[in-house]
């Protein structure tokens, strides 16, 4: 029989329970870099063209 540091054990289970919950979260939530800067530069151009389209007194 071995002996088992409690507190190393409750450390590496609640980690583990936090790294599983991470990685749900990622998955649900998560977008890459790559989609992230791609919608901000469909934004960009779709602010920049509809300020095209404005009048200027308005």
């Amino acid at each position: 029989m071995s002996v088992v540091n409690l507190n190393k054990a409750r450390k590496a289970k609640t980690k583990s329970a936090e790294k599983a919950q991470a990685d749900e979260n990622a998955v649900r939530f998560g977008r890459t870099k790559a989609e992230r800067v791609l919608d901000a530069a469909n934004l960009a151009l779709s602010r920049n063209r509809l300020d095209q389209h404005k009048f200027e007194d308005e």
